[in-house]
């Protein structure tokens, strides 16, 4: 594999796949990101076996293939390297040779063939979505989700595609967060799903880039397409792909502790309202 790419445009796309892969872990593969070059880009994919993600970078392709070398190490050397063009040349025994101005670098990698393949699924159900009507829905509701291990189910943000809306909930059993969108959704594609809080945190990281954001998912897998906007020289081509496994289980009936009829109601200003709260806040304790 050989290829010419923007040093910029590199360190873009390994950030965009770097959050993904875990600190610590027990296959170092998995400490990797998976480099494929071909048809003019290079596809950049990592995984946690839960949550994986891929983009693709514009690159001057010399010769296709591919090899994983080590994501964290790799971004470090590609951020500082020279703004200008990095050339990147591998072998048969998987080492990696980094070159750009007056500086070159060896990295050792692995085979690809021990990367473990983003999963495919069935699309069971498929909505087009805004993403920044998405983004802001998921920062309204993500701070209620539970931090607590034990009960699991309450790890991330509930999606409910029915009667015509997406319904978002987050939940820690003593505050609710909810939000609702108006949508097109049929009767044979409803359904739901529960986005564990490492997705959200990711999603609410990647979106806003474009306009569309793609939603597909099975029973126990759900895939984000994230078009990518035109504005800008980001080197990214048509789309981030996200995929990550589901929570298992059914939400608890969040409707039946919502009041139905409530006796007062309040309007306020939203800044006036933050101002009186940042002042009281000043003088409690975090006990």
């Amino acid at each position: 594999m050989k290829f010419k790419i923007n040093q910029d445009h590199f360190s873009n796309g390994l950030q965009q796949v770097l959050n993904v892969v875990a600190t610590r872990s027990t296959m170092p593969i998995l400490s990797n990101v998976l480099i494929e070059a071909a048809d003019g880009h290079i596809s950049l994919t990592t995984t946690n076996l839960d949550l994986g993600i891929r983009c693709r970078i514009k690159a001057d392709i010399e010769t296709p293939g591919g090899i994983t070398l080590p994501v964290r190490k790799l971004a470090t050397i590609v951020r500082e390297l020279p703004q200008s063009e990095v050339f990147v040349e591998t072998g048969d025994n998987n080492q990696a040779k980094i070159t750009s101005g007056g500086s070159l670098f060896k990295i050792m990698g692995i085979s690809t063939e021990e990367f473990p393949p983003l999963p495919t699924f069935e699309n069971r159900h498929v909505f087009e979505l805004e993403q920044a009507e998405i983004v802001n829905m998921l920062k309204s509701v993500s701070y209620g989700q539970s931090t607590d291990e034990n009960r699991y189910i309450l790890n991330g943000v509930y999606f409910n595609f029915a009667d015509e809306k997406l319904t978002l909930v987050a939940t820690d059993g003593r505050r609710l967060a909810l939000t609702a969108l108006e949508t097109d959704i049929t009767e044979d594609n409803e359904g739901s799903l529960i986005l564990p809080a490492k997705t959200v945190a990711e999603l609410e990281r990647l979106l806003g880039k474009g306009e569309k954001v793609k939603v597909a998912f099975s029973d126990r897998q759900v895939a984000f397409e994230v078009a990518i906007g035109e504005d800008g020289d980001t080197g990214l081509v048509d789309q981030l792909y996200l995929v990550s496994k589901i929570v298992e289980g059914n939400y608890p009936n969040y409707r039946q502790v919502i009041p139905k009829e409530t006796e007062h109601r309040v309007k306020i200003e939203r800044e006036l309202m933050l101002e009186c709260v940042h002042r009281a806040a000043l003088v409690t304790s975090d006990k």
